[in-house]
């Protein structure tokens, strides 16, 4: 069951200026006063307070001013595609010219600066390495790379372990005594950071006495994508970051491979908005690391050739939609074997799924889809693609994508996991709403259960109860155009930000479904003449039965819908059911 509750509000509230639902949205969100709105880049918070971030510049001074070899690590999702991206472009732009990258293939070599990986790179000779979004698990990794001869410089966001990485240097919000105060600045942002001081250092030293110091704020495009797609918090920080970044995008200043992307998704960059980047081009640039190899997301990102770039978003393009077949496949299978639990009202608190066949690269995709259907912490599994092809191995690695709920920390539960079964976890790391690990061959029914026991431990019974947050009921003279343009323009949205999202009853006039799995609407408020268009993606053709003429409930945001140039009110429907008689 479903409960859908307002958002509480605080008891004032100084904002001016925009309407008294934006009033009520933002104050919903902490935002009380016009300071908070004002996002701009003067109010970023400064590199200095970023430990270690002196040190990182020492190391990549001589990046730039001697030629030395700089081998940037990245990862396989967005944010390790935009971290590398921006840092080989800031590094260009600053006269680097001795330049490479490495991203690992998920299937051979799994994530992060791992020894099997160092070896690839050693082959390179480097003078320097440079991690991405990774790195500050890589205890192993770093101390290969110091037995190879080549220092380390980790720039990463992600949460330590118990031990840190013998690194020349680390800059990661998240480490132990650093300052920096968004805890939630993704991959892509601590590297903006670091060559933001790169370019300070490089500026007193007279590096730019002939030109101009470059103008930082053509990357933000890509820290803006990083940031949305990597679904941190928007913090006040990361607003700032992500409304400059969206800025530029619709002014034309953006990235051709951005733009590129943008169009074979079929949207505009002069109406772009933060939503874009998730829904999107986050998932057709995570496409290529979850399908083949990350380098051709990177290599979009890259290239200055507008021809070139778009060339490259349709492959993207046409590897996003391997991906969603692939995904309903793995997902079908997942439900069935979920229902059993359902049936038997048996559906374990911490849920773990595993089929031999599955995809390695869209297990985290079906974590989230699964735990958002059965509010449950949830990690599905794969073998490990040095097993996919042995279907009669009884005794493979698994690698799992977990994703938890609110209240229960991820990356400490299978912490706690690993204390209590010692050697079952090869490895583990992440955040407190998504993490990824390794099980030894032969630990997937012990982990299982330790899995489930350790969440139920955790969580109450009122925490698995789906909770839908609304900002209150509108009236009839707020279903308006005018209204839902200002509330799609009036963000940056995203995690802990969320986008507008309100409730209430309906008498439902029409209904049908339209391309397989989504369910077309005509809505009539209650005590109402007012008819509305809506549409609720992604349902099971079978989910919601074929009645007119019924009362429901909805929880819903206000979009506009376009169509052959004309612009009408549509409700997106996230939550739908009968009204109690």
């Amino acid at each position: 069951m479903t409960q859908i509750i307002q958002r509480s509000l605080p008891s004032q509230s100084q904002l001016s200026g925009v309407s008294p639902i934006l009033q009520r949205i933002y104050a919903a969100r902490g935002v009380t006063s016009n300071d908070q709105l004002e996002l701009q880049l003067n109010r970023l918070l400064p590199w200095q307070s970023l430990k270690g971030i002196e040190a990182a510049v020492d190391l990549l001074v001589s990046v730039v001013t001697e030629q030395k070899k700089l081998l940037v690590v990245g990862d396989f999702d967005v944010d390790g595609a935009t971290s590398t991206a921006l840092a080989l472009r800031a590094l260009t732009l600053f006269g680097a010219q001795n330049l490479d990258y490495l991203v690992p293939n998920r299937f051979d070599f799994g994530y992060g600066l791992s020894p099997e990986l160092v070896a690839v790179a050693a082959q390179r000779q480097p003078d320097l390495i440079m991690t991405v979004d990774n790195g500050i698990a890589s205890v192993s990794g770093v101390a290969a790379a110091q037995a190879h001869g080549i220092p380390v410089l980790v720039t990463d966001h992600h949460l330590p372990g118990d031990e840190l990485p013998a690194a020349a240097a680390i800059v990661n919000p998240n480490q132990p005594g650093c300052e920096f105060v968004s805890k939630a600045a993704c991959g892509c942002t601590v590297v903006f950071y670091v060559m933001l001081a790169l370019r300070a250092r490089l500026s007193d030293m007279g590096w730019f006495a002939d030109q101009q110091a470059p103008n930082m704020g053509q990357l933000l495009d890509l820290v803006a994508l990083a940031t949305v797609a990597d679904v941190v918090p928007l913090d006040f920080n990361n607003r700032i970051l992500v409304e400059q970044g969206l800025r530029r995008i619709r002014a034309g200043q953006v990235q051709p491979g951005i733009q590129a992307l943008l169009q074979v998704a079929g949207k505009s960059v002069s109406r772009v908005v933060s939503s874009d980047f998730g829904f999107a081009l986050g998932p057709r640039i995570n496409a290529a690391g979850r399908l083949d190899d990350m380098s051709l997301g990177i290599e979009c990102l890259l290239t200055s050739s507008a021809s070139l770039a778009l060339s490259m978003a349709q492959e993207l393009d046409e590897m996003n939609r391997s991906r969603r077949d692939i995904e309903q496949g793995m997902q079908h299978e997942a439900m069935q074997y979920v229902k059993q639990f359902e049936q038997s009202e048996n559906l374990p608190v911490g849920l773990c799924l595993y089929q031999p066949d599955w995809h390695q690269g869209v297990i985290g995709i079906l974590a989230s889809r699964i735990k958002d259907k059965v509010h449950r912490p949830v990690i599905a599994f794969a073998a490990d693609s040095a097993f996919a092809d042995d279907k009669d191995s009884a005794l493979p690695e698994l690698k799992g994508s977990a994703r938890s709920i609110s209240g229960l920390h991820m990356r400490d539960v299978l912490d706690e996991v690993d204390k209590r079964h010692p050697g079952v976890i090869k490895k583990f790391g992440g955040h407190a709403m998504a993490a990824g690990l390794t099980l030894n061959p032969g630990g997937y029914d012990t982990f299982a259960n330790a899995f489930n026991q350790v969440c139920a431990t955790h969580l109450k019974a009122e925490q698995l109860q789906q909770v839908i947050e609304s900002d209150g009921e509108l009236s009839q003279s707020d279903f308006t155009l005018a209204m839902a343009h200002e509330l799609k323009w009036a963000g940056p949205w995203g995690q802990a930000f969320p986008e507008p999202l309100f409730h209430g009853e309906f008498r439902l006039i029409q209904q049908r479904i339209v391309g397989e799995r989504h369910l077309k609407l005509v809505m009539q408020p209650l005590n109402s003449q007012l008819l509305i268009d809506a549409i609720y993606f992604n349902i099971e053709p079978t989910q919601w039965p074929n009645y007119r003429d019924e009362a429901v409930i909805a929880a819903f945001q206000l979009d506009v819908n376009e169509f052959r140039g004309e612009q009408n009110v549509q409700l997106l429907i996230r939550h739908l059911e009968f009204s109690t008689p």
